[in-house]
């Protein structure tokens, strides 16, 4: 291990301080440090761009918690580059690593005593009138929604050109594997284990009580077409980008060629940080 990016959850003065202290102990132990330029505004260095970060460093640190580490995810994927999130949020699904154990989990990483799991990803599509508009890549979901005001809205569903049906409902989450704790966990759909080569549609609010998510596998293709008009309907990419959709869109959801890479806790398997984190056995 050469060189370590340093990217931070913005505006956030304890993951700045930790960035510090995590950028001299490295420094310490003769690896190289980037900072992302917005992180390296806060500590009055010399820092990089986002985009350039991954082809320079031989691992990713992210200081912050899921949404942070998302938002790196999705600017980073075509590269590969393993990423160790360390969790100054509240929940921390993906930034399993406690701000306690950050530094022994370092010293394991430099001696290459650590797991790497390898998350699938998304890629949205929306195409209007036969062009392509946006795409986004996704690490958790792709979520096609009514805005407050807006009606049930129709989405024609296909899934590889077979028809599969028209879901009346407030929405649609198509959910990877590591999103299935997200929106699609609240909207009734299920947890699937990191590493299965699948991914879930899962309808939000359904009209029709028979609408069941469903799993597809990987290699699948969804094609989405949302019928409406004078509508406020949005699709969004990891609840974080997005743009309006009109009636007659229609929104593509595959796999994507791009990957992401999370360093895993030495110290804590999946099933115990869903224990931890969604409080099961507990009365």
């Amino acid at each position: 291990m050469q060189t370590a990016g340093i990217f931070s959850k913005r505006k956030n003065p304890d993951a700045v301080e930790l960035a510090a202290r995590v950028a001299a102990w490295l420094e310490e132990k003769g690896v190289g440090v980037v900072f992302e330029e917005n992180l390296a505004r806060e500590l009055n260095c010399e820092g990089r761009p986002e985009a350039e970060i991954p082809s320079l460093v031989d691992m990713i640190i992210v200081l912050g918690g899921d949404g942070t580490l998302i938002s790196v995810a999705r600017a980073i994927g075509g590269f590969g580059t393993p990423i160790l999130g360390v969790n100054l949020g509240s929940l921390g699904f993906l930034t399993e690593i406690t701000r306690q154990e950050l530094f022994d989990v370092l010293e394991q990483v430099l001696q290459e005593r650590y797991t790497v799991s390898d998350r699938l990803m998304l890629e949205a599509v929306i195409n209007r009138n036969d062009n392509v508009v946006n795409k986004y890549p996704v690490l958790n979901d792709v979520v096609i929604n009514k805005g407050a005001l807006a009606r049930i809205i129709d989405m024609e569903v296909h899934v590889n050109d077979s028809y599969l049906t028209t879901f009346k409902a407030d929405g649609l989450i198509i959910s990877s594997p590591t999103g299935s704790t997200a929106y699609n966990m609240a909207a009734g759909g299920p947890i699937i284990y990191p590493g299965t080569d699948c991914f879930v549609i899962t309808p939000i609010c359904p009209h029709m009580l028979t609408n069941r998510p469903m799993i597809v596998p990987a290699d699948s293709a969804i094609r989405i077409e949302v019928k409406f008009k004078d509508e406020d309907v949005v699709l969004t990419a990891d609840g974080q980008v997005g743009m309006p959709l009109k009636g007659g869109d229609v929104v593509e959801v595959h796999r994507s060629t791009n990957r992401t890479r999370l360093i895993l806790s030495p110290d804590k398997e999946y099933c115990e940080v869903l224990r931890a984190k969604l409080h099961w056995g507990e009365r």
